[in-house]
């Protein structure tokens, strides 16, 4: 009787466990660039992924063959789920079945990706070293953005794939040469400059500019001015690497030369200048521009606009992002979604008491002026984006060194940060 209850019990519980892993890898998968989430709010998001992975584990192998059931019909976190078992088995068989799926389409492979970079290092290194030359080209760009999530040096592979002709494992060996900080790799990294695709020029513009190169830098803020898919992560990158000066010619160009404000807002941020501020209190007057000029303004002082009381309600008649009117074609999501409104007044009493405390002309991040010392604490325990901007600053501190990954799993990080 025992053995038929347990018959019963197991595939409820299991559908259960993969459900809830899959649900909360793709709810991770948003926090990681959250405004909201800083390290210990993805320390506690990380532990219930874990515990139903977990769950799957126990259930052995009648839960693997639930598992396999469906995961043709999963999406990115049913795949990520599975891949987490295969690959902490080192079986050849489930692993096998996993890739099939996983490497169908970019999207699902994001799956694998992440699952390769759940597990420890040195067990994933054991499937990443014969990942990277692999026949399959998909299979090599996962390998490459598993070495990278880890930050482990895939040697010359990372060479080979950047003059790979598929274009999604040239984009993506662009992008880990920047957070690998491979410095050797330049001259082949600044040829993806003159390609035609976007996502190629981008990142080699994005991860030459963190290794210092002009060329690089010039074609990072073309991104920036004339409007793109990565627009708002060139401006961020790009103010960053500039001098004061410059970055404070640039912000006033975009402000007058690109089809809205919102750059120009970003630039303003990540320049972290407090002669900025009142323009930036300025623009919150518009609601289009309420909650990233917050934004901005959190990033220079460190204050909490939602913690400090200094918000106010969601203005009446307000829309962005999906509506549900039917014949709304605009189904892109509000990208301030999670960003509080801030209350003009009490903003402008806050810095009214405060503004003295601030140094012209010095570039501030989080309420202090940068430094290396700063950066640390930053990342230790500001939010996502915030921690981000800080993991970017120390990059550039030291152009050449690994970028750290502030996506990766949480407790890597802390073990990484000494925490």
């Amino acid at each position: 009787m025992a053995n038929t209850n347990a018959q019963i019990i197991i595939p409820y519980i299991v559908s259960q466990h993969i459900e809830e892993a899959g649900f909360l890898w793709m709810q991770r998968d948003g926090a990681v660039a959250a405004p909201h989430y800083a390290l210990k709010d993805l320390t506690k998001l990380d532990g219930r992924v874990e515990a139903h992975i977990d769950g799957l584990r126990i259930a052995g192998e009648p839960g693997w063959e639930l598992v396999a059931e469906g995961l043709e019909q999963a999406d990115a976190g049913g795949i990520f789920a599975a891949a987490v078992l295969a690959f902490e088995e080192l079986d050849s068989e489930k692993m096998k079945f996993v890739f099939k799926t996983g490497i169908a389409a970019p999207e699902l492979s994001r799956g694998l990706i992440s699952a390769l970079g759940w597990i420890p290092k040195d067990h994933a290194a054991k499937i990443i070293d014969g990942m990277l030359g692999a026949e399959s080209v998909a299979k090599r760009r996962v390998a490459i953005a598993a070495s990278a999530i880890h930050r482990m040096d895939p040697g010359d592979a990372l060479r080979k794939a950047l003059l790979d002709e598929d274009i999604l494992l040239r984009a993506r060996s662009a992008k880990a040469v920047g957070e690998l900080g491979r410095h050797d790799l330049s001259p082949l990294l600044l040829d993806n400059l003159n390609l035609q695709d976007e996502a190629c020029r981008f990142y080699a513009a994005w991860s030459g500019t963190l290794l210092g190169h002009g060329d690089a830098l010039r074609t990072l803020q073309d991104f920036a001015m004339h409007g793109s898919t990565y627009s708002e992560k060139a401006v961020n990158t790009a103010t960053r690497s500039i001098s004061q000066q410059d970055a404070q010619n640039w912000q006033k160009e975009l402000a007058v030369n690109t089809a809205d404000l919102r750059p120009a807002i970003l630039c303003a941020g990540a320049m972290g200048d407090p002669a900025l501020i009142p323009w930036l209190i300025a623009k919150m007057e518009n609601p289009d521009l309420a909650r990233v000029a917050g934004e901005a303004f959190m990033l220079i002082t460190g204050a909490d606009i939602a913690y400090e009381d200094l918000e106010k309600d969601k203005p009446g008649g307000f829309e962005a992002g999906p509506t549900d009117n039917p014949e709304d074609e605009d189904v892109a999501m509000d990208p301030d979604e999670d960003l509080p409104w801030p209350d003009i007044k009490l903003v402008s009493q806050w810095w009214d008491k405060r503004k003295d405390q601030y140094r012209g002309d010095t570039r501030h991040l989080m309420g202090k002026p940068i430094s290396s010392e700063h950066l640390q604490e930053v990342i230790r325990t500001g939010k996502q984006r915030q921690r981000a901007a800080a993991a970017l600053e120390l990059a550039m501190l030291r152009p050449g060194q690994v970028l750290f990954e502030v996506r990766a799993r949480s407790d890597i990080q802390k073990k990484i940060l000494g925490m």
